[in-house]
C-alpha cells in the first residue's frame, strides 16, 4: 500500500513538472489604450496625470498603467491608479496594497469588503482607511480578471492559476482610488463609490475579457 502511494505521488509530481516545463502563458494586451478612459465624465474632470519614474516601474513591473487625479463640481478629489499586468516575460505580479501601503508609511486603521452596483452588475471592492502621520486616506480598490471584479488577493491568485491552466493567460488589473478623508468619512465614501459607478464601464472597456 505504501509503495502504491509512493508511485501515485511520483507520477503526479512528474506530470506537474512536465506541465510546468511545457506551459507558457501568453502576453495579453489591453483591449483599448488605458488613456481612452475619459478625461471628463459625469461631474468629474481630470486635473493631473502622473508618469512614474524608472525606479517605481522596476518595482511594479506593469504592462501598462494609468495614474490620474479627478475632481468633481463640489471640489472632491479622487486619485485613480490602474495597473495592468498582461502576463508574459518581464511582467511582475500585482502587489497587494496590504504590503505596499505599510511599506510607504501608511498604517491600516480598518478595512472591509463592499459591493457597488453598476448597471445591474456587482462590483466587489475593498474600502480601507489608512493613516500616515496626521493624514488619513480612504483607499477603495479591487482586482479585475477577465471581466470579473475581486476583493481578495486569494481569489486573485486562484483565478490567475485557473486561467493559466485553462487559457494560458494570467492577465489581471489592479484598480485603486485614493480619497482624502478630512473631517468627513461619509463624504469620502460617497465620492469614491460614485466614482466607481461613473467610471467602471469605461474601465471594463479598456481591459480584456
Amino acid at each position: 500500500m505504501k509503495n502504491y502511494r509512493f508511485y501515485v505521488l511520483f507520477i503526479m509530481l512528474a506530470l506537474t513538472a512536465a506541465f510546468i516545463a511545457q506551459h507558457r502563458d501568453v502576453s495579453v494586451p489591453v483591449s483599448q489604450p488605458l488613456t481612452d478612459i475619459p478625461l471628463r465624465k459625469a461631474q468629474w474632470h481630470m486635473i493631473r496625470q502622473t508618469q512614474f519614474d524608472e525606479r517605481v516601474l522596476a518595482v511594479l513591473k506593469p504592462s501598462d498603467y494609468l495614474s490620474r487625479i479627478y475632481v468633481d463640481e463640489q471640489g472632491n478629489r479622487v486619485g485613480l491608479y490602474l495597473g495592468y499586468h498582461g502576463g508574459g516575460p518581464g511582467i511582475g505580479p500585482i502587489h497587494s496594497p496590504k504590503q505596499c501601503l505599510p511599506g510607504s508609511g501608511w498604517n491600516l486603521l480598518s478595512d472591509k469588503t463592499s459591493v457597488v452596483m453598476v448597471d445591474g452588475e456587482s462590483v466587489n471592492l475593498v474600502e480601507a482607511i489608512y493613516q500616515n502621520g496626521d493624514a488619513r486616506q480612504l483607499f477603495i480598490y479591487w482586482f479585475q480578471v477577465m471581466g470579473e471584479s475581486l476583493d481578495s488577493e486569494y481569489s486573485l491568485k486562484f483565478l490567475e492559476v485557473k486561467n493559466s491552466i485553462l487559457h494560458n493567460r494570467r492577465d489581471a488589473a489592479f484598480i485603486r482610488l485614493s480619497i482624502d478623508i478630512g473631517d468627513n468619512l461619509d463624504v469620502a465614501l460617497e465620492s469614491g463609490r460614485r466614482f466607481v459607478r461613473d467610471f467602471y464601464p469605461s474601465i471594463l472597456a479598456v481591459l480584456p475579457r
